[in-house]
């Protein structure tokens, strides 16, 4: 499947928002578009198309998935009772790459997704490779026992600073072996993602 390869850097002075997910550059405010005539984002007249056609990049390359994969969300979400947009971010961030990220085992979601598809991520005591495997309440994650394994997460967890960790898990530390918990199904409150789920609904709403 395709994936953004780009410069993830012009790609958030492109949408004027730090995404997270996608790299740990920061974006300096001051910043303009990218580009040889580049312009103060804040000036830049956008039509109501372009304004819900950037909150859905932003969504999209936030997590790092394709177009395919966010509009199967989206027909997903349509189903379940409740606020669409809600759905579609609880989808999203109950994905294990999302989910590892979360924990502090990789430094961006897209890090997180080669830990998970290389094997060194155990949920419930069997090892999962599938990176869009939706995490459930109960669930436990861990690193696998193996060197290698822990070597690859251990700089991550050893940072002084580490992300902020949502209310809906919580870490075990003990003897050097890691234990990640999900306590129950992502808030709105608790998704640190500055985003209007409502504007990416309405992206779709013609299709």
């Amino acid at each position: 499947m395709a994936r953004y390869r780009g410069p993830r850097f012009r790609l958030q002075r492109r949408l004027n928002v730090r995404l997270a997910g996608l790299t740990t550059k920061r974006k300096d405010k001051n910043l303009k578009t990218p580009g040889q005539h580049g312009q103060d984002p804040s000036r830049v007249r956008k039509s109501a198309y372009r304004i819900r056609l950037e909150e859905k990049q932003k969504l999209r390359f936030n997590y790092s998935v394709n177009e395919k994969q966010l509009f199967r969300y989206v027909k997903e979400a349509r189903r379940i009772k409740g606020s669409t947009g809600f759905i579609i971010l609880q989808f999203l961030e109950m994905r294990l790459d999302t989910i590892v990220y979360r924990l502090n085992l990789a430094p961006t979601i897209i890090a997180a997704r080669q830990l998970v598809s290389h094997g060194h991520i155990v949920v419930n005591k069997q090892q999962v490779t599938i990176a869009s495997f939706q995490c459930r309440p109960g669930d436990i994650i861990e690193v696998r026992e193996k060197d290698s394994s822990k070597q690859l997460v251990e700089k991550c967890l050893s940072q002084k600073k580490k992300k902020y960790l949502p209310a809906h898990l919580s870490v075990n530390y003990n003897n050097s072996i890691f234990a990640g918990y999900v306590n129950k199904r992502v808030l709105r409150k608790d998704i640190n993602l500055p985003i209007n789920e409502l504007l990416i609904v309405e992206y779709y709403a013609r299709r």
